[in-house]
């Protein structure tokens, strides 16, 4: 390992660097670019050996990924927010055609009006494409999870498009210390990517992606359904040998004073760093209170989720995202898989809104004596 003093989109670039991918399609877009940029350095410089595509937009981007994939060979791209909405209708292309792309996207706010700052509604948008979903709370994490990312996404009872989502310039333009790992303790754990199973070659020609009727139609769907449940084990599994190998230990969730909370804090990405130094600080004032991140969106962890909160009566969800007129979509799922707890739902941050320690005590205070299920902080409600 060598510590250096990075950004997470540098984190993230030196993961892909270490992950040989053999094609990168790459349009750039704010707070993604430097990614981009760091990955045309090391192809300029020799340090990756890589088909580097500079296309003409993230449509195309995709577009080209899911072809690289189809031929059997290791594929990355990277986007952000309008970007990951161009490629709204290809993103579920590469699941379906079980192509086990890798990318990168750092989470910012949809227009209109046009805001650049974070947010996290451009991913949870695109939650039932069918791509694995994690979130990253720092650069190291990001660089971990891009890793583990490939290993799950290849692995044949997968084979699904993998997703690593990084908090637009709280995390992408943040300097921090982040543990580069060696070359060959890379190579160990994400050994070169040989498909199992037909892909396309001249020599053997077959067809994917192809058009079909309502026969065949719904067995794909579902084989997407069956994989996604199946990746669960299979990060698990990876989350062990990265452990073995590199020393740090991951999860599908992360808790922090859970067992005998009564009220836990529930969230994706950075915020949870802020919450979790604000547990310490509200259990010295008596507050019973815990944290759990959602390190894994989708596959959505039910059961970790579930044996985490089981001691508390009151889940307050604090998102940065919102399915308008039905809440955020992190507490629809928790409504769904947790049963036996109020759930209480805290709409924070979009557009990049301060998330200040009183926004969180705010949470605490309206869960505690909740007057509504879904709350706005940060703005006057209409009633």
């Amino acid at each position: 390992m060598t510590k250096k003093v990075m950004t997470a989109t540098a984190a993230i670039s030196n993961a892909v660097r270490l992950a040989k991918p053999d094609v990168i399609p790459v349009y750039p877009i704010t707070p993604m670019t430097k990614v981009a940029e760091y990955i045309a350095d090391y192809v300029a410089n020799g340090e990756l050996d890589t088909e580097y595509i500079r296309v003409e937009s993230e449509h195309s981007a995709m577009s080209a990924a899911i072809g690289a994939s189809s031929t059997g060979v290791r594929t990355y791209t990277a986007t952000s927010s309008q970007g990951l909405m161009y490629m709204h209708e290809v993103l579920f292309a590469a699941a379906g055609m079980r192509a086990p792309i890798v990318m990168g996207d750092a989470n910012r706010s949809i227009s209109s009006p046009l805001c650049i700052m974070n947010d996290q509604q451009d991913s949870i948008t695109q939650r039932d494409a069918g791509w694995m979903q994690f979130y990253a709370k720092d650069g190291q994490e990001a660089l971990d999870l891009t890793l583990t990312s490939f290993k799950v996404a290849e692995n044949e009872n997968v084979l699904l498009p993998a997703m690593v989502c990084i908090d637009g310039f709280i995390i992408t333009h943040t300097n921090e210390i982040v543990d580069v790992p060696e070359q060959e303790d890379v190579d160990r754990f994400l050994p070169p990517y040989v498909p199992k199973y037909s892909y396309l070659d001249p020599e053997k020609p077959v067809t994917v992606g192809s058009m079909t009727d309502s026969k065949y139609y719904m067995d794909a769907r579902y084989g997407v359904e069956v994989a996604m449940n199946k990746s669960v084990k299979v990060i698990e599994d990876a989350f062990k040998e990265f452990k073995d190998i590199f020393g740090r230990e991951h999860d599908l969730i992360e808790t922090y004073k859970c067992e005998d909370a009564d009220i836990i804090f529930i969230g994706l990405g950075s915020v949870c760093s802020t919450v979790k130094v604000l547990v310490d600080e509200m259990r010295e004032k008596g507050e019973k209170v815990g944290m759990l991140r959602v390190v894994s969106y989708r596959p959505f962890p039910s059961e970790k989720i579930n044996e985490a909160v089981k001691n508390a009566s009151k889940l307050a969800v604090i998102e940065k995202d919102i399915s308008f007129g039905m809440g955020g979509a992190l507490y629809q799922d928790l409504k769904t898989t947790v049963e036996g707890k109020e759930i209480i739902d805290f709409v924070i941050g979009l557009g990049g809104r301060d998330i200040t320690p009183s926004t969180i005590y705010e949470v605490l205070e309206r869960t505690k004596n909740p007057s509504k299920i879904i709350n706005w902080i940060g703005i006057e409600e209409d009633d």
